[in-house]
């Protein structure tokens, strides 16, 4: 932060970061015109956050398959990377796009609600040892489709409800439902 006149106070971006950005900016340009080892520097980069954020909203079972359609649709659409945002914002944002598109093909539409109170009936309870453990992606994982959809983007990513809505093809109170029964399943389940 800096001061730029009396009791006004201006905030500057971190220089490291600028020039992390700007690195990113300049290798999605030379990734766009064919240069295979720029886009192997973005795919390192970003490929923990994109293929932790598929295996979170569709599971592990098809996380490796999707992460990498990410990065191939990434790779053909680059040329419409303007750098009006981060690339790491417009990877994310297509990232969603693949998955909300994959998840149809999955079958996972069909598993979009379920309104029962034993859905994380089948995930193990709090072990029996002193020390306390659980495997977070596997109880998020046992959330049915919609509603771990719902809570990886609010709660994990931190999506609005109307941009969940707009994504997801749903009204915001649904978002809202679905948020609200996967917080209820999930606390049943810490309950225990």
């Amino acid at each position: 932060m800096e001061l730029t006149t009396p009791g006004v106070a201006t905030l500057r971006r971190d220089p490291d970061q600028r020039a992390l950005g700007d690195a990113e900016t300049a290798d999605a340009a030379l990734a766009a015109s064919g240069d295979g080892r720029a886009f192997e520097r973005l795919y390192r980069s970003h490929v923990a956050r994109v293929h932790s954020l598929v295996r979170r909203m569709v599971g592990p079972d098809h996380a490796d398959d999707i992460a990498q359609d990410v990065f191939v649709r990434a790779w053909t659409k680059l040329g419409t990377f303007r750098g009006d945002a981060a690339f790491g914002t417009w990877l994310h944002r297509l990232a969603v796009n693949v998955i909300l598109a994959r998840r149809t093909t999955l079958g996972t539409e069909r598993g979009r609600y379920v309104d029962s109170a034993d859905v994380l009936e089948g995930v193990a309870g709090r072990p029996a040892a002193p020390e306390l453990s659980m495997d977070f992606e596997e109880v998020i994982g046992r959330l049915p489709d919609g509603a771990r959809q719902v809570f990886v983007l609010h709660d994990i990513e931190g999506y609005r409800h109307e941009e969940i809505a707009d994504m997801l093809g749903i009204v915001a109170g649904t978002s809202k439902s679905q948020l609200h029964h996967a917080r209820m399943a999930l606390r049943r389940h810490l309950e225990r």
